[in-house]
C-alpha cells in the first residue's frame, strides 16, 4: 500500500527523547502487524508496508531489553513510534513531537554497540589499536564444551549488532560515521569505541574473532583474508630488520618460499630444523637471537608433529615467541595456547570453514601480542570481507560434526591403506608407524582427515591411481566437506626438477588425501577400486 511521505510524517512523528511506557494496545499492536489474515493476504494496513524514518539517536534511546522483547527491529520501531505517537496527542506529554528527519538521514542511522546495557552479558572494549573486543564474561559459564562454543560462542549472548535474528548479520559497510566531532575526538582519544574504517574492523568480523578465540582461549583473535597473508604479516611484525626466524623442515611450500625469498631482503635470516630436532632448536636459540620460532604441527604434508609443551619451554628461556600454525589439527584437536605455545595460526579455508567456498586465516593468543600483529594487519590491508566472515561463522557451527567424522574416516583409511600391497607407506599421525605417534596420543584428541601416503610405483602409476578415482576432486586445499586428492609432486612441485622435489622428499609417488564427510564405506571401495586399477 503506498503512502505518501507527507502522510507518513503527520501519522507517525518521534520525539526527540520519547516515553517509553508501552501503551495499552501494545499487545494488540504486535498481533495485528504480524499475525496474517486467512484468504485475504492482508495485514496491518498502513503500518506493515511503511518504510518509517526515525532520529539518528533513535535506536540508542531504546533500552536493549526493549529491543530483544521486540520480534525484530522494525518492530520495534513501529512501537516505539505509537508510543510516541500517543505521547505527542497527550497534552501532559510537553512539547509537541518535531519533523521525522529525512529518509537520506535515517537510513546512515547505524546499530552501535551498547557497551551500557546491564541486561546483556556483552560488553565491548577497545584494544591497544582501538579495535572493537566484545567480552562475553559469562559464555565460559555454560558453554563448557568445544562442540557448543563451535555453535554459540560470541553470538548466544549477544554481539554488537543489535538482531533479533539466529544468525548473526552481514554488516556491509567501508566506514563507520560520527555524528558529530566531538564524538570522533571522544573516540581518538579513547573514551568512545568505534570501528571507524572497515580495514581496522566489522561487527560481523568481530563475531567470527571471538568465536575463535572461546575454541583456542585465546584472549584475542585477528582475522586476515587468507591463511597465507597470516602468516606473512605475523613475520613482519614480529621479527625486525636483522632478526632471526626458526623454522621446519616441512611446511607449506608458499610460506617456505616467502621465509626464503622475501625475508632475507629484509636482513632476516632462517635456521631451518627438523620437526622433531630439539637439539637443533636449542642450538638455534644459543647462537642467535631468535625472535621467533613458526612451525606447522602437523605439518604439510608428512604430518609431522611438534613436541608443543616442550620447544614452548625452551623458547620461553631464551625470550623467543612460538607460534604454532595449527590448520591440520583445527582447535578441536589440539590446543596449542595450552600447551604453551604464544600464538596459535590457522588458514579458516580448510577446516574451520569446511565448504570449500571461502579464504580466511587468523592468529589467537595474548592480547598484547596480537596487537602488535593487528597493527601491523591494519598498515598492510589484508581484510576479509563481512560476507567471507558470515560463511565462516556458519561453517564452523558444524565443525565438530565434520572433524569428528573426518577424524573417524581419516583414521579408518590410513589403517586400510596401511595394510594395502599396493601402498609403500602411510604417513599419519594416528598410526603407531608414525615417528611422533606417542606425541601426538598426548597433545591431541584427534589426528584429522588428512592421509599422506606413497604408492608403490612411478609418477605415472601414481596418476593412474589418482585419475581411477570416482569421489574426490583433484584439487587444492583440504578439510572440507568433499574429499580432495593430490600428487604434491604436480599440484605444489612441478615447476621443480625431480632431484629438486627429491630434497624435500616430495616423490613422485606421494599422494595427499583429504577426507571429507562422505560415507566411510564408499569411500573405502572407491579407494580400493582405484587401487585395483593399477
Amino acid at each position: 500500500m503506498a503512502v505518501s511521505s507527507s502522510h507518513m510524517r503527520s501519522t507517525f512523528e518521534c520525539r526527540s527523547d520519547p516515553d517509553f511506557s508501552p501503551p495499552p494496545s501494545f499487545d494488540n499492536l504486535r498481533r495485528r502487524n504480524f499475525r496474517s489474515s486467512a484468504g485475504s493476504g492482508a495485514a496491518f494496513h498502513g503500518v506493515s508496508s511503511l518504510i518509517l524514518r526515525f532520529p539518528p539517536n533513535f535506536q540508542r534511546q531504546l533500552s536493549t531489553k526493549a529491543r530483544r522483547n521486540c520480534s525484530n527491529i522494525g518492530v520495534a520501531q513501529i512501537v516505539a513510534a505509537s508510543w510516541s505517537n500517543n505521547n505527542a496527542n497527550n497534552p501532559a506529554a510537553g512539547a509537541p513531537a518535531p519533523p521525522a528527519v529525512s529518509a537520506a538521514d535515517a537510513a546512515t542511522v547505524p546499530l552501535p554497540v551498547d557497551i551500557t546495557a546491564e541486561d546483556d552479558a556483552v560488553a565491548a572494549a577497545a584494544d591497544e589499536n582501538g579495535a572493537v573486543q566484545l567480552n562475553h564474561s559469562s559464555c565460559s559459564s555454560f558453554l563448557k564444551s568445544d562442540a557448543s562454543k563451535t555453535i554459540h560462542a560470541a553470538e548466544r549472548l549477544g554481539r554488537g549488532i543489535v538482531t533479533d535474528g539466529i544468525t548473526t548479520p552481514v554488516v556491509n559497510t567501508s566506514a563507520y560515521f560520527f555524528k558529530k566531532t566531538a564524538d570522533l575526538i571522544d573516540f581518538k582519544e579513547n573514551r568512545q569505541v568505534s570501528y571507524e574504517y572497515g580495514r581496522y574492523g566489522n561487527p560481523t568480523t568481530v563475531v567470527l574473532e571471538e568465536k575463535i578465540s572461546a575454541l583456542e582461549g585465546a584472549e584475542s583473535t585477528v582475522i586476515m583474508a587468507s591463511g597465507m597473508c597470516a602468516s606473512i604479516v605475523l613475520f613482519l611484525a614480529l621479527i625486525p630488520a636483522g632478526g632471526h626466524l626458526v623454522t621446519t623442515t616441512d611446511c607449506y611450500r608458499k610460506t617456505r618460499i616467502f621465509i626464503e625469498t622475501f625475508l632475507p631482503k629484509m636482513g632476516i635470516s632462517t635456521t631451518v630444523i627438523d620437526p622433531a630436532d630439539v637439539g637443533a632448536l636449542e642450538t638455534a636459540l644459543e647462537q642467535h637471537n631468535v625472535s621467533l620460532f613458526f612451525t606447522e604441527s602437523p605439518t604439510n604434508p608428512f604430518l609431522r608433529c611438534v613436541d608443543i609443551k616442550l620447544v614452548s619451554e625452551l623458547c620461553h628461556k631464551k625470550g623467543t615467541l612460538l607460534c604454532i600454525d595449527g590448520t591440520f589439527a583445527t582447535p578441536l584437536n589440539q590446543k596449542a595456547l595450552a600447551l604453551g605455545a604464544d600464538l596459535i595460526l590457522h588458514s579458516l579455508t580448510k577446516y574451520m570453514g569446511g565448504h570449500h567456498d571461502v579464504l580466511g586465516g587468523c592468529i589467537s593468543g595474548s592480547t598484547k601480542v596480537v596487537s602488535q600483529i593487528r597493527t601491523f594487519h591494519h598498515i598492510l590491508g589484508g581484510t576479509l570481507n563481512p560476507n567471507a566472515a558470515y560463511l565462516l561463522i556458519r561453517g564452523m557451527k558444524t565443525l565438530h560434526l565434520r572433524v569428528q567424522q573426518q577424524n573417524s574416516t581419516g583414521m579408518g583409511m590410513a589403517k586400510i591403506l596401511e595394510a594395502h600391497p599396493k601402498v609403500k607407506r602411510v604417513y599419519y599421525p594416528g598410526l603407531p608407524s608414525h615417528p611422533e605417534h606417542e606425541l601426538a596420543k598426548r597433545q591431541m584428541t584427534g589426528f584429522g582427515g588428512v592421509v599422506s601416503f606413497e604408492i608403490d610405483g612411478d609418477l605415472h602409476t601414481t596418476i593412474k591411481f589418482v585419475d581411477s578415482l570416482k569421489i574426490p576432486y583433484i584439487a587444492a586445499s583440504f578439510g572440507g566437506c568433499e574429499s580432495i586428492v593430490d600428487q604434491p609432486a604436480i599440484l605444489s612441485y612441478w615447476d621443480l626438477p625431480q632431484s629438486e622435489r627429491a630434497k624435500y622428499k616430495i616423490h613422485d609417488n606421494l599422494v595427499r588425501f583429504s577426507f571429507g564427510v562422505e560415507d566411510f564405506e564408499d569411500l573405502k571401495a572407491d579407494v580400493l577400486q582405484a587401487l585395483e586399477a593399477i
